[in-house]
């Protein structure tokens, strides 16, 4: 069977799924680096119509405010990829939605758009519950390969939405 995500993947969303479904926990998803991905290793599961509400693939600044309510003054600040900036797109996929946990991400998949300061690998993420509860990571996976950035992510988002949803 040709499967669309590596086995530790599935497995992640398989426990997503069957954790969040009998206790009625639905998820959203705001996404720019990762472009859908995440959302999509969790719709690769049967039974996930029970889980996923929605996901917002928000790749330029625009969709961000537009989708998320991420404002502008936070992107002129501090950017694109930031604390901030990941912080306000959670809450918007949180707000805008039936979810009771959300995650969201944002970074430097590469190989280009890295600076000294933001190198590519770069991913700051962003999971909350409806309670409140927020947790934020930033990592710098490095110049490991935009696909590798990408699936490392995916593994970063699903072990936090696992996290927040315990709480």
């Amino acid at each position: 069977m040709t499967t669309l995500f590596p086995a530790d993947i599935e497995e992640q969303a398989r426990r997503i799924i069957s954790s969040f479904g009998p206790r009625g926990l639905m998820v959203s998803t705001a996404e720019s680096c990762t472009g859908g991905l995440i959302a999509g290793a969790l719709t690769e599961i049967a039974g996930s119509s029970a889980v996923v509400d929605r996901g917002f693939v928000t790749y330029t600044n625009q969709a961000k405010m537009d989708m998320l309510g991420v404002s502008e003054a936070t992107l002129a600040q501090f950017g694109a990829v930031s604390e901030q900036t990941a912080r306000q797109m959670v809450q918007g996929a949180l707000f805008r939605s039936r979810a009771a946990v959300a995650v969201a991400v944002t970074g430097i998949a590469g190989p280009g758009g890295g600076s000294a300061e933001k190198p590519v690998g770069l991913v700051h993420l962003a999971a909350q519950s409806r309670s409140g509860f927020i947790l934020h990571r930033e990592i710098r996976y490095g110049d490991i390969g935009r696909t590798e950035v990408r699936l490392a992510t995916i593994r970063t988002a699903l072990e936090m939405l696992l996290d927040v949803a315990d709480v």
